[in-house]
């Protein structure tokens, strides 16, 4: 017995009411402990975060997939939590003492930790609400987090396991320091924008006075410039940084300056006295064709350098403290300067001797870095050593959460050896252990990791895991588990300081595939469930995540964690350009579903998702999917209105009517193309299919094919076939379906979201196909005849056709009833048509003449046609021509070229139909 459905579909009204039945039933993971498993863990979001239009792409994909395995009876296990994010959480927080007058230092670390945990009781993990109303079917019963102490004890214990194998290890390198939050930060936490900066160019004179002949050749080696110099010319964004340089390097093969390779250079600045001298070197790193071809080397201020300092051994001075201010500690300049000297002829120092000198002179020391960049600036020009300045757009690194700009910095930090931990994972996916899908990023991949750095894991925080190493009073390193472990490595009479530094939150969810399941504990629930199924992903953390989970998972477990990877796109903006707060083109997922519903939401982005490919944001397009779940609500009510209910069945109903034996076939056709594409993770295709088989083959045509000949067998196969749409229906569209699975009647599975997938145990009908086709096809054609003619397309027309085919005449003969119904052809007379003007419709070798004396103004609708067509053709011509202009396509806007190709195509195809109209009228 069906229960009355309401006359308008509201998707407000049931979203809420099935989610809450769902959750409190148990719904998301029944008991199946025999069923064969199926794993998704869920990308953690931060604990302070709020669903954003990628979490709506990324948690529909996942869904569609737990909601699709479920129905297919297994035991689908989607792994639910947030991540404690390190520095976004402890951020909020501190914003919060701020506004009252408060701040963070007037606490204990402890004291500040409780606070935290007081905010994430209170305000944290908003996100997971939002999860909800977007339809995710996750097992809340077991939600985790990583900051839980089971969570945490593995963290520990996989921070301690890597340092006892010597993969973590403590280094002093360069860094991301982000000035205002005083922490270390990853490359993903650095947004990197252009901006209008100045390039300095400087002379850096030559140790006592020396000089050289200069000689600069074009590109057919003539010369261009000679002259006598008694300098090096470098240039500097960052002349702030000068104070720090450990040498200027050339590259080998510029002959400009070999006469001067292994001589000093002094930096010019700094009290005159105490100038430091730095030698001339040769690395591959300096471009000869950028600049003057000489770079400054600032090792402990710039990633580059860096290297080359690394490389040949040079001095690597720090020029600022935590908060990017120029160094004020240490003895006076002139102290230190004199090291630096002594240091710069021996080439013998060591590290922690490099750390100690504060080389920024005494009148800079204390000057914010930008202060002290324009002090700089004018202080050299003043002597007469600035060759020129030119305004530059340079690209500067900002901290996406300070905002301020980031400073390279060279600190001690803890590092992982990701270089040996990568090989596993390099190994598994050149094999095809691990699958990543599109495979087009295999080779983005492979180019990261086989060229893979040090991996920083220790942020300057007090939120977070904090590293369990203790040093004594030389520094020396212990790391235990528990202080009481390091104390017994250390002795007992050893005073112990635990390091300050948390761990990077990268490095916990690293763990998320197996941590969340109970390792470093054997249980079942592991067992069972890892290695998972799949992961699902944004392309933007395929390193800072996925590749650090394959890592991870290997050297712990010895197992890949999942052997499918799966990347998908951004959602962009409608004019493709990527979403952000300060364009103002930001959209919010949640306001589409208060507006369109969420079912709606989830099919657009099942629809759009096309493997390798960005996601354009179609508002409308969300909307054309809320009218197709009122479409299939209108459909479902007109079966109830018909005595249409729920089937009894898994299998198909026996059959004899061909139209009911081509709905079977094409039940089994589709289903066969979404089992299909959602194996191969074609989210496009499995969704375009169900798409395409309730609006096509069912509403439009087998419901309006069976009108008024609704029979015993009719409705038992039409009951059957909108359950299969249903289930098919229900990982893209849970919601609506289960609403619509409930009205239909009693069953034996209920609730559908626990029902089985479809096994119609039927075959396609080919004689049935072939009829319904071939009567759809007529149909089809003789609406698009009236169409193009301005004929009404309900008015009933009669055909001839004087040389029918035998196929022809006998489904004619069973389908007259609707082909007067459907198609509004009263009859259909084997003969030649009468005299005069007539429409000629073509179907399957049959032709079909519809005769139009009295049905419409024959002089009156060739001129309209006439005068159309002539207007399309005029406008794809100019199109035509605009596109073939080199310069429009070269220049113009990519979206204007996209247009122009767009109007072209629909002008032409519109002067094409008007053409045969016209043709149509003989």
């Amino acid at each position: 017995m069906t229960s009355e459905l309401a006359k308008t579909f509201d998707p407000a009204t049931i979203e809420a009411h099935w989610y809450s039945h769902w959750e409190q039933q148990g719904l998301f993971r029944p008991e199946r402990p025999d069923a064969p498993p199926y794993t998704i863990v869920n990308p953690p979001p931060n604990v302070t975060g709020s669903l954003h239009i990628g979490h709506a792409l990324d948690n529909t994909l996942q869904d569609i997939m737990i909601r699709y395995e479920r129905l297919r009876g297994k035991d689908a296990l989607w792994v639910v939590g947030m991540d404690h994010a390190g520095i976004a959480t402890q951020m909020v927080v501190e914003r919060q003492l701020e506004e009252r007058q408060d701040k963070r230092t007037n606490y204990s670390r402890e004291e500040f930790i409780a606070k935290v945990w007081e905010w994430k009781e209170e305000s944290g993990g908003q996100i997971t609400r939002q999860l909800r109303r977007l339809g995710c079917s996750m097992d809340w019963s077991r939600e985790q987090f990583t900051m839980d102490p089971h969570f945490s004890d593995a963290v520990m214990k996989v921070f301690v396991d890597l340092y006892n194998d010597g993969l973590i290890y403590r280094d002093k390198r360069l860094v991301n320091w982000d000035p205002k939050l005083k922490t270390a930060i990853s490359d993903l936490e650095v947004e990197t924008r252009e901006i209008q900066g100045q390039m300095w160019h400087f002379k850096y004179p030559l140790a006592g006075g020396e000089t050289y002949t200069y000689i600069q050749r074009d590109e057919d080696g003539n010369v261009v410039l000679e002259e006598e110099r008694d300098y090096i010319s470098i240039a500097t964004t960052r002349p702030e940084t000068m104070l720090g340089d450990g040498a200027v390097a050339v590259h080998p093969n510029d002959a400009r300056y070999l006469p001067i390779v292994g001589k000093f250079c002094e930096i010019p600045v700094g009290p005159k006295a105490h100038r430091r001298l730095i030698p001339i070197i040769t690395d591959e790193y300096p471009d000869p064709e950028f600049g003057s071809g000489a770079v400054k080397i600032t090792g402990a201020h710039d990633e580059n350098d860096f290297g080359v300092a690394q490389r040949n051994g040079i001095p690597m001075y720090r020029l600022m403290d935590e908060t990017a201010t120029m160094r004020a500690d240490g003895v006076p300049y002139a102290e230190t300067a004199k090291q630096a000297k002594a240091i710069a002829q021996s080439g013998n120092f060591t590290a922690a001797e490099i750390d100690t000198l504060n080389l920024v002179p005494d009148v800079y020391r204390g000057l914010d870095r930008f202060e002290a960049r324009k002090r700089v600036v004018a202080d050299i020009d003043a002597e007469g050593l600035m060759v020129m300045v030119e305004d530059k757009i340079i690209m500067q690194p900002f901290g996406d959460r300070g905002g301020v700009v980031i400073e390279p910095m060279l600190t001690d930090q803890w590092y992982v050896d990701a270089e040996s931990l990568a090989k596993a994972p390099i190994e598994a996916v050149r094999s095809g252990a691990i699958e990543i899908v599109p495979k087009s990023w295999e080779k983005t991949f492979f180019n990261w990791m086989e060229n893979i750095q040090p991996w920083c894991v220790s942020r300057q925080l007090w939120w977070g895991h904090r590293i369990p190493a203790w040093f004594n009073e030389d520094g020396e390193i212990f790391v235990a588990m528990t202080e009481e472990e390091a104390q017994a490595k250390a002795g007992g009479d050893a005073v112990l300081r635990r390091d300050e530094d948390v761990l990077d939150t990268w490095f916990s969810s690293a763990l998320w595939p197996f941590a969340t399941l109970g390792w470093p504990e054997q249980s079942d629930l592991l067992e069972k469930h890892y290695p998972n199924d799949l992961l699902i992903s944004g392309f933007d953390i395929l390193f800072f995540w996925d590749a650090r989970m394959m890592m991870m998972g290997r050297h712990l477990t010895g197992q890949n964690p999942w052997p499918k990877l799966y990347l998908h796109g951004l959602v962009r903006a409608a004019d493709g350009a990527k979403m952000s707060k300060s364009k103002g083109n930001v959209v919010d997922p949640l306001g589409l579903i208060d507006q369109y519903g969420a079912d709606a939401l989830r099919f657009f982005m099942a629809a759009m998702e096309s493997q390798g490919r960005d996601i354009k944001m179609d508002e409308k397009r969300v909307e054309g999917y809320r009218n197709f779940a009122t479409k299939l609500w209108n459909a479902t009510r007109f079966c109830q209105a018909n005595g249409i209910g729920a089937s009894t069945t898994l299998e198909a109903p026996t059959a004899t009517s061909a139209v009911n034996r081509w709905i079977i076939g094409e039940v089994v056709e589709a289903l066969a193309a979404i089992d299909r594409a959602l194996g191969d993770l074609r989210f496009d295709a499995a969704a375009n299919t169900i798409y395409h088989f309730v609006w096509d083959n069912f509403c439009d045509w087998y419901l309006e094919l069976i009108k008024g000949q609704i029979d015993a067998e009719t409705r038992l196969v039409a009951g059957w076939v909108l359950d299969q749409i249903l289930v098919m229906l229900h990982p893209f569209m849970p919601f609506i379906t289960e609403e619509l699975w409930s009205k239909q009647g009693s069953r034996a599975h209920h609730p559908l979201i626990t029902a089985q997938w479809p096994q119609p145990a039927a075959k396609v009908d080919a004689a049935a196909k072939a009829e319904v086709e071939w009567l759809i096809a007529l149909t089809g054609a003789l609406r698009g005849a009236k169409n193009e003619l301005g004929i009404a397309p309900g008015a009933k027309l009669e055909a001839w056709c004087a040389s029918p085919s035998a196929a022809a005449r006998d489904k004619i003969a069973r389908n007259q009833a609707a082909l007067d119904r459907v198609a509004r052809i009263s009859a259909v007379h084997f003969e030649a048509a009468p005299a005069g003007a007539a429409m000629q419709v073509g179907v399957g070798g049959d032709t079909f003449a519809i005769p139009l004396e009295g049905v419409i103004d024959l002089g009156a609708e060739r001129t309209r046609l006439s005068k159309a067509l002539e207007a399309a053709q005029k406008e794809a011509k100019a199109l035509e021509g605009r596109l073939g202009n080199a310069a429009f396509v070269e220049r113009a806007k990519p979206e204007a070229v996209e247009k122009a190709k767009d109007d072209f195509a629909k002008h032409s195809a519109e002067a094409e139909r008007l053409q045969a109209a016209l043709e149509r009228l003989g």
